[in-house]
C-alpha cells in the first residue's frame, strides 16, 4: 500500500484531541499549515524548504496567548525511513556541522521529518522559544517521535529531555511540554532575563505615568498578580471602564485574600497596604495614549509578561526580585532601615547548607519579601514524594515574621501566589513576646536569616537577631544568617553570649559585592541551637568565598555571565559538609567569642604556585609610576608657527585603512592587540586569539568613540575595531617619529567630536604641520632626534 502522510497527519490530530488541545476551555490554538500570529507568517515567509525563498511552514503550528513566547511545530512523514537523515545523526554525534551544497541542503529537508522541522525551527527561533517534534509512521502503535527544543536567540536547536533527563518519545499536553522546555537551563536564564528587563521597563512606565511612591510600585506588581489569581478576573478586566477597574482590583484582591487559610487579624494588615493604591487618583484616569487607564496597561503588561513566568517557576522570588529592581532607583528603603534584600543566589545557597527536606520546619524572622522561605520550599518539595508530603510543607512547613506592614503583605503576596505558607506568617516585630512563643509552638529545626544591617541601636544588632533567631528553634536546629562582617571581627559581650548556648559551627567570607549597590562586606555564619559552644569543643571551619563567578554590570547589577554559579555553588556545599581544608579556601580552627571569626584570620597563604605575572605586573607597575611621575625638562618647548614648519597632507603621508569590527561575542581570548576607540592604555582595549589583521610600525588614530582623534603608535602586529582608521607609513617611521607624529596629529582634536567623526575622507583631506628640510620636505631627523632628548625615551623601543 503506497504510504500517505494525511494518515500520519491524522494519527497526530488524534493524539492532540486525547491531549485536549482542541477544548474549547482552553486558550489553545493549533493551526495547520499556517498561522494567525503575525511574527509567525512574518518569519515563515521566506521559509521553504526548496531554498528558493517562498513561503513555507510545518504541518502543525500550536500557540497560546497564556505562554506567548512559546511554539510547538510539528511535521509529518508517511515513513519511519524518512525520520531522520544519516546526515544529521552523524553530526550530532561527531560534533561536526554537516558540508553541503544548497540543493543537497533542500533534498535533505524536504525529505527527512527531524531535519524539516528543524529548518522551520531555526526560522522561528528567532523571536520564539520552539518545540519541535518530528512525526514519521501512519499508525499510533509504528509511529516515531523526536522532540527537540531551539531556545530563542540560539545557534542551534537540541534534543527536548523531560526535568528527570529522560528523553521525551511521545507527544505531551501542551502545559507537560512547556514545562519540560522552561526548566531548560538556556530558557530559563533567557525568561530570567526578559523579567528583569521588563521590570526596569515597568519601574519607568510606573514613573512617568502612574506617579506611584517607591513602596507603593511593588505593591502593586504584588497586588495585581494576586488579582490575575482570580480567573474572572483575568478574563474580564479588559472590559472594565477605568473608574471601574480600580475598584474591582481592590475587590478581587480582597476576595482571594478571604480565602486564605489565615487569621482575620492577618488577612485585615495584609490587606490594609493596597489601599492607597486602589484610590490612587493617577490609576483610574484614562489618558491619551491609555484611554482604558494606566491601571488597565500595567494589569495587561503583567499578565502577559509575568504571570506566565510566575506560574511555573515556584522556586524564584517574582515579587523580591521586583523590589530589588526598584530599589535600584531609590536611595530610600534600602538605607533608611538597613533593608539589603538578599540575592536570589544566596537563598537557594542558604537551603541547600541547611540541607532542608520535607520534615523540615523553615523559620526565617526577618522574612523580608519571603525570599528564604520561597527557596527553602523548592528544595523540600523536591525531597517530598506525595501530594500529602507537599500540603504538609506548604501548610507547617514554612514560618515568616515581617515587621514592616508593606513587606509583610509582599511576604504574604508570594506565599498565596503559591497557595502554601499562608497561616504562618506573622506581622509583627520577631521580638514581640506573643509572636516569640507562637514560633516556638511551631518547633522549628531550620533557621534562615538576613537580618537588617547598620542599627545603630545596640538592641537591633544583628547579633541579637541571630540570637532570637538561634533560641526561637528546638534544640539541635542549624541556624544560618548573613551579617557584616564587622559582627564576624569586632569583640562584643554579644558573641559571648551568643556562643553560651549555641555552637558556631562555620562561618564563610563571602563575595565583596554580594549586595551591590549596597557597600557592605558580608560573611555567613553557621549556628547549632541549644548546644552550647564549650559542650561542643570542637573546630569551627571557616571558608573563603569570594568568588561566587559574578561580575559587575552597569545596568544589570551583579550577574552570572558565564554560568558557573552552579559548579561553584555545588563545590560550597560539598566543601561545608565534609569541612574540607583547602590551602587558600578553608581552614579548621577552635575560636572563642575574643577571636576573629572568619577565614582570612587563620587560612594558609597559597604558595603552590605564584605566577611570574604577579612579579612583571608589579615591576611594570613601578616602572609605570616612574614614568608618569613630574620630571623637569631641559628640552625647549617647538613653536610649529615658523617657517621651517610646513603644512602635509596626511594622505601624502600616509595610506589610511580603516578597521573591522570584531564583537565582544565573537572575541576570543589571545595575545594579539586589539585597538578600540578609548584615549588610554596606548588604545589597547584586550588580547584576542584572531590573526593579526595590521602590521606592527603603524599609527591608529580614533575617529569614533570616546577619544575622538587619539593617536597610539603600535608596535606589534594588532587588529582594531571599525572606530578606528590606521596610518600606513609613505616613508621609513621610527618609533620616535611615530612618537613626534601621534603628538602631532593629537593637536587636531579640537576640530572632531562624536557629531563630526574624523571618517577617512576626511582624514584623507586633513593636513598637519610638522617641521620641514630646506627642500620643504618633513624633518625626520629633527623629530627623532627632539623624541630622544625627552626623558624615558629609551623606553619606546
Amino acid at each position: 500500500m503506497t504510504k500517505n502522510e494525511r494518515r500520519t497527519e491524522n494519527v497526530v490530530r488524534d493524539q492532540l484531541r486525547e491531549l485536549a488541545y482542541y477544548d474549547s476551555d482552553c486558550d489553545i490554538q493549533v493551526d495547520e499549515q499556517k498561522s494567525n500570529i503575525e511574527a509567525v507568517r512574518r518569519l515563515l515567509r521566506t521559509a521553504s524548504k526548496s531554498g528558493q525563498g517562498g513561503i513555507g511552514a510545518p504541518e502543525f503550528i500550536i500557540s497560546a496567548p497564556s505562554t506567548p513566547d512559546f511554539l510547538v511545530i510539528i511535521e509529518c512523514k508517511a515513513d519511519p525511513k524518512d525520520h531522520v537523515s544519516s546526515q544529521y545523526t552523524s553530526s550530532v554525534k561527531s560534533g561536526v556541522p554537516i558540508e553541503e551544497t544548497p540543493v543537497q541542503l533542500a533534498k535533505r529537508v524536504q525529505r527527512f521529518a527531524v531535519d524539516g522541522i528543524l529548518h522551520y525551527a531555526a526560522r522561528l527561533a528567532k523571536e520564539f522559544n520552539v518545540i519541535a517534534v518530528a512525526v514519521s509512521g501512519e499508525t499510533a502503535k509504528s509511529a516515531v517521535f523526536s522532540a527537540y527544543l531551539h531556545p530563542k536567540g540560539a545557534a542551534e536547536a537540541r534534543v527536548l529531555n523531560a526535568k528527570s533527563g529522560q528523553s521525551i518519545e511521545k507527544l505531551l499536553s501542551w502545559t507537560d511540554f512547556i514545562e519540560h522546555a522552561t526548566f531548560d537551563p538556556a530558557v530559563q536564564r533567557m525568561r530570567f532575563d526578559e523579567l528583569m528587563s521588563f521590570a526596569r521597563d515597568l519601574h519607568e512606565f510606573m514613573r512617568d505615568h502612574a506617579k506611584l511612591t517607591e513602596s507603593e510600585k511593588p505593591l502593586l506588581v504584588s497586588g495585581t498578580l494576586i488579582a490575575l489569581r482570580n480567573k474572572a478576573f483575568s478574563v474580564s478586566f479588559d472590559a472594565q471602564t477605568p473608574e471601574d477597574l480600580q475598584t474591582e482590583w481592590m475587590k478581587v484582591i480582597q476576595t482571594e485574600i478571604q480565602k486564605a487559610a489565615i487569621p482575620q487579624a492577618k488577612k485585615d494588615n495584609m490587606t490594609q497596604p493596597y489601599s492607597s493604591i486602589a484610590v490612587h487618583p493617577e490609576l483610574g484616569k484614562p489618558t491619551k495614549n491609555y484611554p482604558k487607564g494606566v491601571l488597565h496597561e500595567l494589569i495587561k503588561r503583567l499578565n502577559e509578561k509575568v504571570w506566565p513566568f510566575i506560574s511555573i517557576y515556584h522556586d524564584f522570588d517574582v515579587v523580591g526580585q521586583f523590589y530589588g529592581e526598584f530599589l535600584k532607583y531609590t536611595g530610600g528603603d534600602k538605607k533608611a532601615l538597613g533593608i539589603v534584600l538578599t540575592p536570589r543566589h544566596v537563598t537557594e545557597l542558604f537551603a541547600l547548607l541547611a540541607n532542608v527536606g520535607k520534615d523540615s520546619v523553615v523559620l526565617d524572622i526577618c522574612a523580608g519579601t519571603g525570599g528564604f522561605l520561597i527557596s527553602a520550599m523548592h528544595q523540600m518539595t523536591k525531597t517530598a514524594t506525595t501530594a500529602a508530603e507537599v500540603k504538609r510543607i506548604k501548610q507547617k512547613g514554612l514560618i515568616g515574621v515581617e515587621q514592616q506592614p508593606n513587606m509583610f503583605a509582599l511576604a504574604a503576596s508570594n506565599m498565596i501566589l503559591r497557595g502554601d505558607g499562608k497561616a504562618n506568617l506573622y506581622q509583627g516585630s520577631c521580638f514581640d513576646s506573643a509572636i516569640a512563643s507562637a514560633i516556638k509552638k511551631h518547633e522549628c529545626d531550620t533557621g534562615l536569616l538576613n537580618p537588617p544591617f547598620s542599627q545603630n541601636d545596640v538592641d537591633l544588632h544583628e547579633l541579637r537577631f541571630i540570637r532570637h533567631m538561634l533560641d526561637s528553634l528546638k534544640k539541635g536546629g542549624t541556624g544560618i544568617a548573613i551579617v557584616p562582617m564587622s559582627c564576624a571581627i569586632s569583640p562584643r559581650a554579644a558573641r559571648t553570649e551568643l556562643i553560651k548556648s549555641h555552637t558556631l559551627e562555620a562561618v564563610m567570607s563571602m563575595p565583596d559585592e554580594l549586595f551591590y549597590p549596597v557597600g557592605v562586606i558580608t560573611c555567613v555564619m553557621v549556628f547549632t541551637a541549644h548546644v552550647p559552644h564549650a559542650v561542643s569543643d570542637r573546630k569551627t571551619w571557616f571558608g573563603y568565598w569570594k568568588d561566587d563567578g559574578f561580575i559587575k554590570t552597569k545596568h544589570r547589577g551583579r550577574i552570572d555571565s558565564e554560568h558557573n554559579w552552579p559548579k561553584i555553588r555545588d563545590r560550597w556545599v560539598e566543601m561545608y559538609r565534609n569541612k574540607e581544608v583547602h590551602a587558600g579556601e578553608s581552614v579548621l580552627r577552635k575560636v572563642g567569642p575574643e577571636d576573629e571569626w572568619c577565614a582570612e584570620a587563620y587560612m594558609e597563604t597559597d604558595y603552590s604556585h605564584v605566577p611570574a605575572r604577579m612579579f612583571a605586573d608589579t615591576v611594570k607597575n613601578f616602572a609605570s609610576w616612574r614614568l608618569r611621575r613630574p620630571e623637569p625638562l631641559k628640552i625647549a618647548d617647538l613653536d610649529g608657527e615658523k617657517a621651517a614648519w610646513k603644512a602635509f597632507r596626511m594622505s601624502d603621508l600616509f595610506s589610511m585603512k580603516k578597521g573591522k569590527r570584531l564583537t565582544k561575542a565573537n572575541m576570543t581570548a589571545g595575545e594579539v592587540p586589539f585597538i578600540g576607540a578609548i584615549d588610554n592604555n596606548n588604545g589597547v582595549t584586550g588580547y584576542v586569539a584572531q590573526t593579526a589583521l595590521h602590521p606592527g610600525g603603524t599609527i591608529t588614530v580614533n575617529y569614533n568613540g570616546a577619544g575622538v582623534a587619539e593617536a597610539f603608535y603600535q608596535p606589534t602586529p594588532y587588529r582594531c575595531s571599525d572606530d578606528v582608521n590606521v596610518l600606513y607609513p609613505n616613508f621609513d617611521m621610527s618609533p620616535e617619529v611615530a612618537m613626534f607624529l601621534a603628538t602631532v596629529i593629537r593637536l587636531e582634536k579640537y576640530r572632531f567630536s562624536y557629531g563630526r567623526k574624523w571618517h577617512l575622507e576626511r582624514m584623507e583631506k586633513s593636513e598637519i604641520r610638522l617641521p620641514a628640510t630646506d627642500k620643504g620636505e618633513p624633518d625626520w631627523e629633527f623629530m627623532k632626534n627632539y623624541i630622544k632628548k625627552l626623558p624615558f625615551s629609551a623606553q619606546i623601543h
